[in-house]
């Protein structure tokens, strides 16, 4: 079995990463840090997945700011910068989006074949009981409508593709350690368990769907 992990040096990437390979997968990693795949720049994300040749069984997509280095979420609608807001959506939505474009090249094309994107449950707008986050509640609910859209497209010529967006839980990493505040966090290693048992266990019928950690459906 094959995999290619996009965002594989980060916190759930990483994890996901090693859990595959401990599981005898065949697994190809791409990041930023390492090979300088930065899912914010259409040039680099061309180059890097137009290198691969599939076909890949698995491909995960784990990148993700919650905001830009040098800014934090917004609490109230006066807090939005519009050049902070587009970095989040660049590497939230456009970026995901990008190398969904490859997916129908590199997943089997008769038989079953997953590409997963983390997404988040503050990304579900019936989900939104407290407002605040513009920017990475937003860039996660368009990710969820081209992952949806991606599902539709995918189907027509891959009948046994799984296409769907994952909320992974408040995971242990640097990602969330300022923000996790009074939720319960797992740690990375846990949740890549979680999610690969979770794809695992999908079908066909379930793609373009958005799911949590353990298997249950998020309200767009």
């Amino acid at each position: 079995m094959r995999a290619l992990v996009i965002g594989a040096s980060g916190g759930i990437g990483s994890a996901v990463f090693k859990r595959l390979q401990n599981d005898g997968w065949d697994v190809t990693g791409l990041s930023r840090s390492i090979d300088g795949f930065d899912v914010g720049n259409a040039a680099s994300v061309e180059r890097g997945m137009g290198q691969l040749t599939g076909p890949f069984d698995l491909i995960f997509v784990a990148v993700g700011i919650l905001a830009p280095l040098w800014g934090n979420p917004e609490k109230n609608l006066s807090a939005i910068k519009p050049d902070e807001m587009a970095r989040v959506l660049a590497v939230n939505t456009i970026g995901p989006a990008l190398i969904l474009r490859h997916a129908a090249r590199l997943l089997p094309k008769d038989g079953r074949g997953v590409i997963a994107t983390l997404s988040a449950r503050v990304g579900s707008i019936g989900d939104n009981q407290i407002g605040g986050w513009y920017s990475y509640r937003a860039s996660k609910a368009a990710l969820n409508q081209i992952v949806h859209g991606a599902a539709i497209e995918l189907g027509r010529s891959h009948k046994q593709s799984v296409c769907v967006a994952l909320h992974p839980g408040t995971v242990e990493t640097p990602f969330t350690q300022n923000y996790a505040g009074r939720h319960k966090t797992v740690p990375a290693e846990e949740a890549a368990a979680n999610l690969l048992d979770v794809l695992s266990k999908l079908t066909p019928d379930q793609s373009g769907g958005f799911f949590d950690y353990a298997g249950q459906e998020i309200a767009w």
